[in-house]
């Protein structure tokens, strides 16, 4: 079991990054972008002085979080799909070159103007993911997928489903703990309610190779992708985060836990220090919040075997 985390919300550039992990007596990064570029697409002088870094700190990137086939991606635009299978295709040999296995990926926004998983649109998912998920095969690298503003984020149902259609060992479940909040249970017919976080896990829990620490509150829905949502310190919010973590515990879970804050510059206390520092501090601080309700859960449940 390890701790890890997305560090960019603690600073654009790679020496940042490290800083917090390390402060954070941490060894591993969830590498998603470095000075505002995904990793998969950051240019070759870039990504070498990336390893360099990494080196020297002896930090690994534990995993890519690419932005293939995510909330942005329309199933339909092919010529978007293609951007995403070289995406992939650049993303497999940098994975190789770091030691990487995991790679963060979605499946494909949630459309709006037809039914989100009509028999169109799950036609268009199933095969374009499927081929995202043999080139992994062959790269021996594992397709996370991540429940968000996605198909496969529509209900727990509908992750189920396309754990079933891809039917590969290479295709695997990032549980995010948040995203369920704000996100609609496209189960049975419209009005649909919210999300619970707790039900989406039971139900998915056996194929869950790795987990998003998030929290947050529900406010209202918007017009836009997401909904506006308060986010807060691990526990605090309505994304079961405890609960979870205890069961995970119960089961012998034994993977990684990376954090995704969230948290605005705003949320740190009112001060004159630089928009810089804050992100670095709340990060930092996430981390050790979360570390925190983590043991208190482990010493639960050892207690309870006792």
């Amino acid at each position: 079991m390890y701790f890890t985390g997305f560090a960019d919300e603690a600073g654009d550039s790679i020496e940042t990054q490290i800083k917090a992990t390390v402060a954070l007596g941490w060894k591993n990064i969830e590498s998603r972008s470095i000075n505002h570029v995904n990793i998969t697409d950051i240019g070759e002088k870039e990504f070498e002085y990336v390893c360099e870094k990494l080196a020297e700190s002896k930090v690994n990137i534990n995993c890519f979080g690419s932005a293939i086939a995510n909330w942005s991606k329309d199933p339909r635009d092919e010529a978007g799909f293609q951007e995403n299978l070289a995406s992939l295709k650049r993303a497999i040999p940098r994975m190789h070159r770091l030691g990487t296995r995991y790679l963060r990926g979605m499946s494909f926004k949630i459309v709006k103007d037809v039914e989100p998983d009509s028999p169109e649109i799950e036609k268009l998912v199933f095969e374009k993911l499927s081929l995202l998920v043999k080139i992994c095969e062959e790269g021996d690298i594992l397709y996370l997928h991540e429940n968000c503003m996605n198909y496969g984020g529509l209900s727990h149902n509908h992750t189920l489903r396309l754990l079933e259609k891809m039917h590969s060992p290479n295709f695997k479940l990032v549980f995010d703990t948040g995203n369920p909040v704000g996100s609609d249970n496209h189960i049975g017919k419209p009005p649909y309610k919210k999300q619970s976080s707790w039900e989406f896990y039971t139900n998915v829990k056996e194929f869950i190779d790795y987990v998003h620490i998030k929290d947050c509150k529900f406010i209202k829905d918007t017009d836009q992708i997401f909904p506006e949502l308060e986010f807060t310190f691990p526990g605090e919010g309505h994304g079961n985060v405890r609960k979870i973590v205890r069961d995970l515990l119960e089961n012998g879970y034994d993977s990684g836990f990376s954090i995704e804050p969230h948290l605005s510059v705003v949320y740190h206390e009112q001060s004159d220090k630089p928009v810089e520092l804050i992100r670095y501090e709340n990060y930092v601080t996430y981390g050790r919040k979360f570390m925190d309700l983590f043991e208190e859960e482990r010493k639960e449940v050892e207690g309870k075997s006792e």
